[in-house]
């Protein structure tokens, strides 16, 4: 009875030890934690879209981009406004030339989350502009128009940012 006894607590703290381990590696890994920052306060904290968050502002597009949506945003690095030809990123966040700037942009976000995985299986994806960003595959990287996707699924609370490597136009 003593042996039917230990192995009985043994074979239910191993079950227990377990449920335990499971109920901590499923609470950790299952399910993403919710992003806590919109679009804009993640790619502000991001470091590498200081151009685009002043042609934001510039546009008057901040407070758009931080509203509820959700949006999914192509946004293109520094480095991707600074292979534009000189002097264009300073002459479209003039005043004057505030219309085009906001068509720019808003030629950069698509309404909805649209997460990689589905981004990989469209031939083109419709803007916020009107216009329809063509959307493909080549040896093993997706291009938006003419712009490399070179990082994926950046979660906000509002939508979805994919890291593009060049600036696109409207046509």
């Amino acid at each position: 009875m003593k042996k039917t006894l230990n192995r009985n607590v043994r074979v239910a703290s191993l079950a227990t030890a377990v449920a335990l381990l499971l109920s901590l590696s499923l609470g950790t890994y299952a399910l993403p934690k919710a992003a806590s920052q919109d679009i804009v306060d993640t790619a502000v904290a991001a470091g590498s879209f200081k151009t685009l968050a002043a042609a934001l502002q510039a546009a008057g597009l901040v407070d758009t981009l931080k509203g509820k949506g959700p949006f999914t945003v192509f946004a293109p690095t520094d480095e991707a406004f600074a292979k534009l030809p000189a002097g264009t990123v300073e002459d479209l966040l003039k005043p004057e030339n505030k219309e085009k700037l906001v068509a720019i942009l808003t030629y950069h976000v698509v309404p909805g989350k649209v997460l990689a995985a589905q981004v990989t299986k469209m031939n083109s994806a419709k803007t916020v502009n009107g216009h329809s960003l063509t959307i493909s595959v080549h040896d093993g990287a997706v291009m938006v128009d003419n712009a490399k996707v070179i990082k994926t699924d950046i979660l906000c609370s509002n939508g979805v940012i994919h890291v593009i490597d060049s600036v696109v136009l409207p046509k």
